[in-house]
C-alpha cells in the first residue's frame, strides 16, 4: 500500500473516531432535556430489537421534560422496562397514550461523576486518534522499506504529512471534548 493510500485511510478512521466521540458525548445527560439521551435505547419490538426513535416520536417541550409517543400504544410498558433497564436515572411516567421522563436537577456529586466520565470519555477519543496516528506511522514505515523503493526524502516528507494530519484531527477531538488546555496553564519543563 503507498503512503498516501495509507493516509486516506488513517484520515477516515480518525473522522469515523471523532464522529464516535461526539456521539457519545452527546449521550450525556447534563440536566436538560436532549431526545439524544434515550433514541438509542433498544426495545424488544416483535423479536427485534428496535431504537425508541423508530417507534416513537419523542419531543422536548420544556427543559426538564421529554415525552415519548409511540405509534403502537401497545409497547408502552416495553418502553419503560426499556428505559428502567438502561440505568440512565430517568424513571418514565406512563398515561397511556405517552410516556413522560422527567429530568432532575443535578446534584453536586451526580456533577463531580459526570466530569469524571467526560474526562473517561475524552481520554478514549484521544487514545483511539493516537492508536490510529501510530498504526499509520508504523505503515509507512513499512511501505517505504526497500520492497517499494522509496527514498527516505518521500519517507521522511509522508511522516510530516501524518504527523500533521494527527494533529489536526488530535486537536478537534480536543475540542469537541472540551478538553482544551487553558492558556495559562503550566507548561512542561
Amino acid at each position: 500500500m503507498l503512503p498516501k493510500e495509507i493516509q486516506k485511510e488513517a484520515e477516515e478512521k480518525m473522522k469515523k473516531a471523532l464522529e464516535a466521540a461526539v456521539r457519545e458525548f452527546s449521550e450525556i445527560s447534563t440536566g436538560r432535556a436532549n431526545p439524544h439521551l434515550i433514541e438509542g435505547i433498544k426495545i424488544d419490538y416483535y423479536g427485534t430489537p428496535t431504537s425508541i426513535k423508530q417507534l416513537a416520536s419523542i419531543s422536548v417541550p420544556d427543559a426538564r421534560l421529554i415525552i415519548i409517543q409511540p405509534w403502537d400504544i401497545s409497547i408502552i410498558i416495553e418502553i419503560e422496562k426499556a428505559i428502567l433497564k438502561s440505568n440512565i436515572g430517568l424513571n418514565p411516567a406512563n398515561d397511556g397514550k405517552v410516556v413522560r421522563l422527567a429530568i432532575p436537577q443535578l446534584s453536586k456529586e451526580r456533577r463531580e461523576e459526570l466530569a469524571k466520565h467526560v474526562k473517561d470519555l475524552a481520554e478514549k477519543g484521544r487514545i483511539s486518534l493516537r492508536t490510529i496516528r501510530r498504526d499509520e506511522n508504523e505503515a509507512i514505515k513499512a511501505a517505504n522499506s526497500t520492497e517499494f523503493g522509496l527514498g527516505a526524502s518521500i519517507w521522511s516528507r509522508n511522516i510530516q504529512r501524518a504527523e500533521k494530519l494527527a494533529g489536526l484531527c488530535g486537536g478537534a477531538a480536543g475540542y469537541a471534548a472540551g478538553a482544551r488546555q487553558a492558556p495559562n496553564a503550566a507548561k512542561p519543563r
